[in-house]
């Protein structure tokens, strides 16, 4: 089996998250600062051709009614630039993240951490909970 990549994409930062090599657990890999767009695409695409990645579990943000607002279209804008760099060779699986920074900021509460650790460690366990969800959902 392959791993799968899990991605909170965010305007200044990007939770990448990854699974074992069963598709059991997904584990945290790291926190993308984005600088720009095209830094940040080709950075996910290293990742996917060094872990032989065939699909990707992005989270979706929708609105509490389950509607898609503007970030939910800057995510899916984002997900086809990548799809693009990668030659179309990966599958993009859209899980719907509504509250999962919620509860990776309570995972992570019992840490005393600096703010900006924080920020950064919250975006990557967010990315461990959406690829976690969908994970879950085919067992």
């Amino acid at each position: 089996m392959r791993r799968i990549l899990g991605l909170d994409i965010g305007d200044k930062r990007i939770g990448i998250a990854v699974s074992d090599l069963l598709g059991m657990m997904a584990q945290p890999l790291y926190t993308l600062t984005r600088k720009s767009t095209k830094e940040a695409i080709n950075e996910i695409a290293e990742i996917i051709q060094k872990e032989d990645i065939k699909q990707v579990v992005v989270g979706l943000p929708k609105n509490m009614d389950s509607s898609e607002g503007i970030q939910a279209k800057r995510t899916r804008d984002f997900s086809q630039l990548l799809l693009e760099k990668t030659n179309s060779n990966i599958e993009i699986i859209y899980c719907d993240e509504r509250l999962t920074s919620k509860m990776a900021r309570q995972s992570l509460s019992h840490m005393k951490l600096a703010k900006a650790k924080e920020k950064k460690l919250i975006d990557t366990a967010a990315a461990v909970h959406i690829l976690q969800g969908y994970l879950d959902s085919k067992k």
